[in-house]
C-alpha cells in the first residue's frame, strides 16, 4: 500500500480488509476450511499460497532486496506469475504503462478466465510491486500471491460460470497508484462498463492486523463481509486506506469496489485488540515499508482466510449454480469414453489405452495412460464431439489420476484439453496425487457444433509424470 497522500475532503473513503487474528482468539467451533466448504467455494491452501511468497521473496533477494516497480526484483515476479498462469491455462497479458508511471516501470499483468458473461466482469487486483526499502512481504506479496492461488485454484477447478472474472496485479502502485490507474482511464467506457465490481487485496497478512473490508455496507461487499462473518470476526471499515491502494483508480471512474487488508502502519485499538487478539497500541504491521518485511512479517491466519474469502467472493458473484441445460441430451456424445471397446473413434497416440498392469481403471479394466515416460513426450488422444444445440450449460467430464516423481509447485508436466486447437482447462504435476479426481471443461460455448476434444500429455526432458484418463463423457451440467 502506498503511503498517503493530501488528498481533498471529497474522496470517498476506500476501505482495505484488514484481517489477522492469534491462532488462539479463532472463534470455538469454526475453521476456514470448515466453514468454506459450508458455504459452497472452494479452501484455497495456504501452503500454496505461502509457496508463492517464497518465490517472490527469492526474486527480492536476487536483486538487491527488494521488488521495486523498475527493478528486475519486480519483472522476476512478473515472470512467476505469469508463468503460473500460463501453466494453468490462462492467456496472460503483460500491459505496458506508457504514461503516468515512474519511468522504468515493469508491466501491470492481466489475466482473464473465459468462461462466463463477457458483458459481466468481476474484477480482482493487487498490486504486484513492493518499496525499496525492503522485499516486500505483507506489503503486497501478501496480497498478491493470494490472488495468484486463487486463480490456479479457479482453473484446476473449471466450475460453469456465470459471469467473467478477470484477475490484475499491479505496477507501480507504491509510487501513486499509477499502474491500474492507467489501467482503468484508458479502457473504455464500454470496456469499463462491463465490470460490475472491482476487488483489491493489499496487506492481507499484517502480524498485528485486524480484519477490515472496503465500504462494508456496500453491495460489493456483501459476500466479502458474509463470509469473515461466517467465521465470528465481526469485520470493520478501514479508514486507513481511504484512497491508497488501487481500488481508488476504479471508484474515481465510478465502478463499485471492494476488498480486504489487514492495516499499515495505524494501531490496534483496544477493543480491536480485545475482539481480535493482537496488541493494542502497536501497528497493523510492525515493519510497514521497512527491510523487515520479509517472509517472517507474515501472519498465516489472517492469509488464509483472506485467499478462502477471496475465494467465496468470486464464487458468489461469478461461478453458476449447476443445473441441466433443458431438454439437451448429450449422452453418448463421447465415443468409447471408458475405453473398454477397443481403440476407435479415439485417434492419436491410441497404444496409450490398455488394461494396463499394477493400475486400477476408474471403470472397467481399460483406461487411458498419457505420459510417464520421464522423458522428453508428447501423446494425445482426439476424438470428434457434437455438442447438442439446445445445451446451454454443456461440460466435458472425466476423471483423472496424476502420478508423479516430480517434486515442489512448478509445472514440468502439463494435461491439456483443447477445443479444435483451443486450450480449455490444464493440469500438471503440481496437481498430482489423490487417486482419480473427476475433473471438467466447460463446451458450453461450443453449443450446437460438432468439434475435435484433444486430450494431451506434455513431459519434459527428466522426471516422469503420469496421467491417467478413465470414463470421458458430455454432461449437461
Amino acid at each position: 500500500m502506498k503511503r498517503r497522500f493530501a488528498t481533498a475532503s471529497t474522496l470517498l473513503a476506500l476501505v482495505l480488509g484488514f484481517g489477522t487474528l492469534p491462532a488462539a482468539a479463532t472463534p470455538s467451533g469454526t475453521s476456514p476450511a470448515s466453514t468454506t466448504t459450508a458455504l459452497a467455494a472452494p479452501d484455497i491452501s495456504v501452503t500454496a499460497v505461502r509457496a508463492h511468497l517464497d518465490e517472490l521473496s527469492a526474486a527480492a533477494s536476487r536483486n538487491g532486496g527488494n521488488r521495486r516497480s523498475t527493478s528486475q526484483g519486480y519483472r522476476d515476479s512478473v515472470a512467476y506469475v505469469k508463468g503460473r498462469l500460463q501453466a494453468a491455462g490462462y492467456t496472460v497479458t503483460e500491459q505496458p504503462c506508457t504514461s503516468g508511471c515512474t519511468s522504468g516501470a515493469g508491466p501491470n499483468l492481466i489475466a482473464e478466465w473465459p468462461r462466463g458473461d463477457a458483458n459481466s466482469v468481476y474484477m480482482f487486483g493487487a498490486h504486484l510491486d513492493g518499496v525499496s526499502a525492503g522485499p516486500g512481504m505483507n506489503d503486497n506479496g501478501s496480497g498478491s500471491a493470494a490472488l495468484l492461488e486463487n486463480a490456479l485454484t479457479l482453473a484446476r477447478e473449471n466450475p460453469d460460470m456465470r459471469n467473467r472474472v478477470r484477475f490484475a496485479w499491479w505496477t507501480d502502485e507504491e509510487q501513486g497508484l499509477n499502474g491500474s490507474y492507467f489501467y482503468a482511464r484508458t479502457l473504455s467506457s464500454t470496456e469499463r462498463a462491463k465490470i460490475k465490481a472491482y476487488y483489491n487485496f493489499d496487506m492481507v497478512a499484517s502480524l498485528n492486523g485486524g480484519y477490515f473490508i472496503n465500504h462494508i455496507t456496500s453491495a460489493a461487499a456483501t459476500p466479502m463481509k458474509a463470509y469473515w462473518d461466517s467465521l465470528g470476526l465481526q469485520p470493520e471499515e478501514n479508514t486507513e486506506g481511504a484512497g491508497r491502494s488501487d481500488d481508488y483508480s476504479f471508484e474515481r471512474y465510478g465502478i463499485p469496489t471492494s476488498g480486504y487488508a489487514m492495516g499499515a502502519s495505524a494501531r490496534k485499538t483496544s477493543a480491536q485488540a480485545a475482539k481480535w487478539g493482537g496488541t493494542s497500541g502497536s501497528a497493523y504491521d510492525p515493519c510497514y515499508h521497512r527491510a523487515c518485511d520479509t517472509l517472517a512479517n507474515i501472519n498465516a491466519t489472517g492469509l488464509d482466510r483472506a485467499a478462502d474469502g477471496i475465494a467465496y467472493t468470486l464464487w458468489q458473484q461469478a461461478v453458476g449454480t449447476g443445473g441441466g441445460g433443458g431438454t439437451c441430451d448429450p449422452a453418448g456424445a463421447v465415443g468409447n469414453g471408458g475405453f473398454e471397446s477397443g481403440t476407435a473413434p479415439w485417434t492419436g497416440t491410441t497404444a496409450v489405452i490398455a488394461a494396463h498392469t499394477g493400475r486400477t481403471a476408474h471403470g472397467g479394466t481399460r483406461f487411458a495412460w498419457l505420459g510417464g515416460n520421464g522423458s522428453t513426450s508428447t501423446e494425445s488422444l482426439s476424438q470428434t464431439v457434437t455438442v447438442p444445440a439446445d445445451c446451454t450449460r454443456a461440460s466435458l467430464v472425466f476423471w483423472l489420476q496424476i502420478e508423479t516423481a516430480e517434486s515442489g509447485s512448478r509445472a514440468y508436466d502439463t494435461f491439456t484439453v483443447r477445443v479444435n486447437g483451443s486450450t480449455v482447462a490444464t493440469w500438471s504435476n503440481v496437481h498430482a496425487g489423490g487417486g482419480w479426481v473427476q475433473r471438467s471443461a466447460d463446451l458450453s460455448a461450443y453449443a450446437g457444433q460438432t468439434v475435435t476434444v484433444t486430450f494431451t500429455a506434455t513431459e519434459d526432458y527428466s522426471l516422469q509424470t503420469g496421467f491417467l484418463l478413465d470414463d470421458v463423457s458430455l454432461q449437461s451440467a
